[in-house]
């Protein structure tokens, strides 16, 4: 993958570049799935980070979980969540993402040194989503919550070996110069 393929993952819309990993053990946890697709979504949050090298735990000691996801089959479901519009910090956002007819959606904070803090991702599984496969959904789930992807990214081996590269621990939780894709292209022809 050449830099400025990787520079462009990270550049937001406002021309901003952002490549921040975890800075702390991922935590997740997940709701709304049956037990069969929990497993399955379970053991490949622990796959896809163990690849990356970081560590999974069953508890953030600040947050309890620190990667929530939410599967529902339409977003007008999550109005049931307690405090919902707190956790987001975006009020009146699945009424959002139902007018634009979202499939899913992602949301991260980062700590003051720039490393992904926390990360809530929402699934509509009535929609297109329905007929993914949950193994291949899960992949593609863990990938795009290992970093600060602007972009939708597709699970494949070159994206693998991306967040393997970013999560190299000579490297800075975040970096917001785009010179970093640099750095991380440099790893990827080791």
């Amino acid at each position: 993958m050449e830099a400025e393929r990787i520079a462009a993952l990270f550049t937001r819309e406002d021309g901003s570049f952002l490549c921040a990993r975890w800075g702390r053990p991922v935590a997740p946890v997940i709701f709304g799935l049956a037990e069969e697709s929990l497993a399955i979504f379970s053991a490949a949050i622990r796959a896809g980070f163990a690849h990356a090298g970081h560590p999974v735990a069953e508890t953030d000691p600040e947050m309890g979980a620190n990667l929530m996801v939410f599967a529902v089959r339409d977003w007008d479901e999550l109005a049931g969540v307690p405090d919902f519009d707190l956790l987001t910090g975006q009020p009146g956002l699945p009424g959002r993402l139902s007018r634009s007819g979202a499939d899913q959606y992602r949301i991260q904070r980062f700590d003051a040194d720039g490393g992904i803090r926390a990360c809530v991702m929402l699934l509509r599984l009535g929609g297109a989503l329905s007929e993914a496969h949950p193994a291949a959904l899960a992949e593609a789930l863990t990938m795009r919550a290992a970093l600060s992807f602007a972009t939708e990214i597709a699970p494949e081996p070159s994206v693998a070996a991306l967040i393997r590269a970013a999560y190299d621990p000579v490297l800075p939780v975040a970096a917001r110069d785009p010179s970093h894709a640099l750095r991380l292209a440099a790893r990827l022809v080791r």
